[in-house]
């Protein structure tokens, strides 16, 4: 069983810059596929980033393409979202996922996840 907590999430102005973190459990991070998606009210989760397990190769909604980088360190067991030109249509709640033995290509879809994080809210304000 994976468990992931997310953090950084919080209030910032249109323009700005969050740094959101996905600690992971388990000795096998490097083995995970990663992903973030995002939850707005009264919409559908929603792909934002995915990585590979070596953190190589990356993919992007084409709405945050250019402003948010996902990275990860194995090392740390722990991946990233760096989220700069901040929109108010980026506010929602933003969660990780993983799949140990995903084996396509990119993983924009939901339910090609099996473990999720409780979410951490962003709010963007303009």
């Amino acid at each position: 069983h994976v468990q992931l907590v997310e953090s950084g999430g919080g209030l910032v102005q249109a323009g700005g810059s969050l740094r959101l973190s996905c600690a992971a459990s388990g000795r096998a991070f490097s083995t995970y596929y990663m992903g973030w998606f995002r939850q707005a009210p009264g919409k559908e989760r929603e792909f934002v980033a995915a990585i590979s397990r070596s953190g190589m190769s990356t993919y992007y909604a084409d709405s945050v393409k250019g402003r948010f980088t996902i990275s990860r360190d194995n090392a740390k067991n722990t991946v990233y979202l760096q989220m700069n030109s901040l929109k108010p249509e980026d506010t929602a709640v933003y969660y990780c996922a993983a799949n140990p033995a995903f084996l396509g290509v990119a993983g924009r879809r939901p339910e090609e996840y099996d473990y999720w994080g409780q979410g951490t809210q962003v709010t963007v304000s303009s």
